[in-house]
């Protein structure tokens, strides 16, 4: 199992970070050759057990074109990439998972991309606990994304339903005193 783990968290950054590290190529819409990533991996690893770390992957991180030819992570990336996203109308409420620590962060600048393309946000809370949890105790926070949708700001939906956003502004934020 950490064999398994370590070899996603590799696919993670050459998918979505650094594909230069194996001199893998990506194209403008973040696909590479399934061929070429077995081939340039620094470790050994077959079809079948690079199918079951796209299958089995808890955040469905990666996706296989439907010819299984060509693999990209589905969002995360820090490189310029076009996922051919369309704006849609999201939930009322979405959920973002952040550690503690950043709360005052977020209160004074709302929450921002960083170095990835999308401000990440969830469906549910337990998703956003989780992601939360990543770093340290989590906060889940609540948006209000369908009032930020009215008023103009555009929501995607990426293929394994991570809801995405350029920015979130600390108007649209509810910050709850008791979150776990």
């Amino acid at each position: 199992m950490k064999e398994h783990t370590k070899n996603s968290k590799f696919l993670s950054l050459v998918l979505r970070h650094q594909p230069e590290k194996i001199g893998l190529s990506l194209d403008e819409n973040g696909w590479a050759k399934v061929e070429d990533l077995l081939e340039k991996l620094p470790f050994e690893l077959d079809f079948d057990s690079l199918k079951y770390i796209v299958d089995s992957s808890d955040k469905q991180r990666f996706a296989f074109s439907d010819d299984f030819t060509m693999i990209r992570a589905n969002q995360g990336h820090s490189i310029k990439v076009d996922l051919q996203l369309i704006a849609i109308q999201p939930p009322e409420i979405l959920y973002h998972g952040t550690p503690a620590q950043n709360i005052a962060s977020i209160k004074g600048q709302g929450l921002h991309k960083g170095k990835r393309h999308h401000v990440h946000l969830s469906a549910d809370v337990e998703t956003a606990a989780r992601v939360g949890n990543r770093r340290g105790r989590a906060v889940v926070l609540k948006i209000k994304a369908g009032e930020m949708h009215r008023q103009g700001i555009d929501f995607y939906i990426s293929n394994n339903r991570v809801w995405l956003t350029e920015a979130v502004p600390t108007e649209f934020i509810v910050f709850e005193e008791n979150n776990n």
